[in-house]
Parts: structure tokens; C-alpha cells; sequence
């Protein structure tokens, strides 16, 4: 999309964009520019107020395809105002910034539009365990200041929490944006996951292998019993219901399950009398 008569194109300038560039990308300029330009993270600079809400104005309009296309031709100002003749360059003042725009007296004198603050991207990093069974977290702002962030049961990597109204503030009756901080869980040793579903190894010795009995695993909760059949061999899979990841803050209460396998470990020196039992069974098959 081609500018007919705004020769300056002072909105595309000022989001830093070209003429034809798509919703998308100046929706991403905006954003960038947004965080980079936000009075909160300059307040020695007296422009950065007037500053931002002119990025916020040019993006009100350029993001609107129907105001961009009125833009374009012609047909309304930078400020957004119905215009039927070229309007006369602005005066500047002595208590105006020097290359500024109108957009400090259309501010001043009609208030302008309301502004919703921009969202803030975050990353976490989290321990397994944390993840698994809840934490609460911190983490620092643009700004300077700590956002406590709680971290609920079964948090996977990717999942992202939105803490409502700890992004960028808003102006006039526009609201605050959010604060949207990523989750990356850190690998552990001995749990690996599929969706919800957590899996380990256990070793069982040959007694309880041949016979059955009771293994201690550890689980995201802690240490439990798990019965082992008889006649089981390595890679035998035991499933220890609801014993799994949590629905990560989706409030369905369902869990999903841990997996043991089970995989047979022979002691360092083997007891002479099973020895004895193993050798005379194997001489009695062959024979």
C-alpha cells in the first residue's frame, strides 16, 4: 500500500515502518518501539510522555485498515482529523521540542485518545520440581521493580502466566498492560516427561523379580511403595495412578500418571547358595 499524497508519511516515520508494510510488522514495530519509548523506563525525560502517546496515536491509526487507507489518501491528518486542504506546516514554540508534530497540542487541547498499555514479554527459569509441585517465584521488571509470580502445579515449559495489569500503565482511561512471563523448566536426573505423564527406572533385585514384594520409587511427591509381581523382568512397566503432572493451573484437578520401569539389578557379589540353586536348576534343564 502505497502513500498517494503523504509525501513525509510522518505515522509510518514515526513507527518506523515503510509505506507498505503489512499489519503484522507494524504491529511488531509498535510493540518493540512501545517498550523502548514507555515513560516508566525514562522519567528524567520530560518529552517521554508526549512521545509515547504520539507512537500510541500513529499505531491507533495505522493499525485500523480503514483510517490507514484515509491516511494514505489524504483524507485525514496525522492527528486523525478530517482535513479537505493541505494543512499549513506547524509553528513551533519556544517551549516546544524542536521537528516535533501537532501531536502535543492536539494532547494538550483535546486530551487525547485513551491508551492501553503495552503487554511485557518475561522469560522464567524454573527447577523441575518447582514446576511440578508449585512455587512461588520473583522476577525483576523493565522498571526496576519485582513482580512475585506464582507458578502453579504441573507448569511445563512453553506455558506462559499473565499477571494482569504489571505491564506497561496505560493513560488516560486505557488500561495497564500485562506482564506475560514464559516458563523454561530445567531437565532433572531422574524424571522424564510426556505431557503429563512422568517416567522413571527402578532397580528391583533378583529375589523380588522371581518372587514379588516391595520397592520404594521416588515420585514428584516423595517416596512411595510400589508392589512388584512376581516373575517380572527389566523393562516390566508399573503405573502409579495420578501420580504425574498437574493440569498446570487449568483447575481440572486431574493428574496424569507415573510409569516405573523396572530393571533388574544383580548385587556386587552374589549370594553362594542362590549361586548353588541357579547352577544345579540350570544343570537339571540341560541334562
Amino acid at each position: 500500500m502505497a502513500a498517494s499524497n503523504k509525501k513525509d508519511s510522518d505515522l509510518y516515520r514515526i513507527l518506523g515502518v515503510p509505506t507498505d508494510a503489512s499489519a503484522d510488522e507494524i504491529k511488531k514495530s509498535y510493540r518493540r518501539k512501545a517498550r523502548e519509548m514507555h515513560p516508566d523506563l525514562d522519567p528524567g525525560n520530560p518529552w517521554a510522555e508526549d512521545e509515547f502517546k504520539e507512537l500510541s496515536a500513529a499505531y491507533q491509526i495505522l493499525s485500523d485498515p480503514v483510517r490507514r487507507a484515509q491516511y494514505d489518501r489524504g483524507e485525514i491528518s496525522a492527528e486523525g482529523r478530517k482535513q479537505r486542504a493541505k494543512p499549513e506546516p506547524a509553528k513551533k514554540s519556544g517551549n516546544e521540542k524542536s521537528g516535533r508534530s501537532g501531536f502535543e497540542r492536539f494532547f494538550r487541547d483535546r486530551g487525547g485518545p485513551d491508551i492501553d498499555g503495552v503487554d511485557v514479554n518475561y522469560t522464567l527459569d524454573v527447577d523441575f520440581l518447582e514446576a511440578a509441585r508449585g512455587a512461588h517465584k520473583e522476577i525483576k521488571t523493565t522498571s526496576g521493580s519485582v513482580l512475585k509470580v506464582s507458578v502453579p502445579p504441573g507448569t511445563v515449559t512453553g506455558q506462559v502466566l499473565r499477571l494482569k495489569g504489571q505491564g506497561m500503565r496505560g493513560f488516560g482511561k486505557g488500561k495497564d498492560g500485562d506482564a506475560l512471563i514464559e516458563v523454561a523448566v530445567a531437565d532433572h536426573p531422574i524424571f522424564k516427561c510426556e505431557d503429563r505423564d512422568i517416567y522413571t527406572d527402578a532397580p528391583v533385585s533378583l529375589e523380588t523379580a522371581v518372587i514379588g514384594g516391595k520397592i520404594q520409587v521416588e515420585t514428584i511427591d516423595g517416596m512411595v511403595n510400589v508392589s512388584v509381581p512376581a516373575n517380572s523382568n527389566t523393562g516390566t512397566r508399573l503405573r502409579l495412578k495420578g501420580r504425574g503432572l498437574a493440569d498446570g493451573g487449568r483447575k481440572s484437578g486431574e493428574r496424569g500418571d507415573h510409569f516405573v520401569t523396572l530393571v533388574l539389578t544383580l548385587p556386587k557379589k552374589l549370594d553362594p547358595d542362590l549361586a548353588e540353586f541357579i547352577r544345579k536348576r540350570a544343570e537339571e534343564r540341560d541334562s
